[in-house]
């Protein structure tokens, strides 16, 4: 879902084909990304559906991020079901069934992670890069405090950033 976003976040016209690329990296096998059965019309409602993951991965607001997660489980008609398809193993779906588009699996299915997330920290632990110039989305749930950057390197360069600033100024 991260991974999704922040491809359509920095390339909002991605291709069809780099989508098709990302999603067999995260599994999705090659008949599910066939032509028939991932279109360019489905590339484009996918482009969207990132658009609005990555619209709500913004929102740092525990209570804001809760209602809209509930409004997008509404709009998605979400009832989880188990299914089996494509040669994977039986799991769950949250979409409106089987023939249910790209999109709709892909805004159901990480609406439900974002809440179950949410409620298992207790605050939202995603949100975008606190680093100068990087707008890349994290998802912080790893152990410690709150993440703030998107990599131990944004991290490090804020730091350096920082401390050389403070040596400037104290003379």
């Amino acid at each position: 879902m991260i991974d999704l976003a922040n491809a359509v976040r920095a390339v909002p016209d991605l291709p069809r084909a780099a989508l098709v690329e990302l999603l067999a990296r995260h599994g999705e096998g090659p008949d599910s990304l066939a032509e028939q059965a991932f279109s360019e019309r489905d590339a484009d409602e996918l482009r969207g559906a990132a658009a609005r993951i990555a619209g709500l991965l913004t929102e740092t607001d525990t209570d804001r991020a809760a209602h809209a997660l509930n409004a997008l489980l509404a709009a998605c008609g979400a009832r989880p079901r188990l299914s089996r398809h494509g040669g994977h193993p039986w799991h769950l779906h949250v979409d409106r069934g089987d023939d249910a588009g790209w999109a709709d699996w892909f805004l159901a299915s990480s609406a439900l992670a974002l809440a179950q997330i949410l409620t298992e920290y207790g605050r939202v632990p995603w949100g975008e890069c606190a680093a100068s110039g990087c707008t890349t989305l994290y998802l912080g749930t790893g152990p410690g405090s709150a993440r703030r950057y998107c990599s131990a390197a944004c991290a490090t360069r804020e730091r350096v950033a920082a401390h050389r600033r403070r040596k400037r100024e104290s003379g």
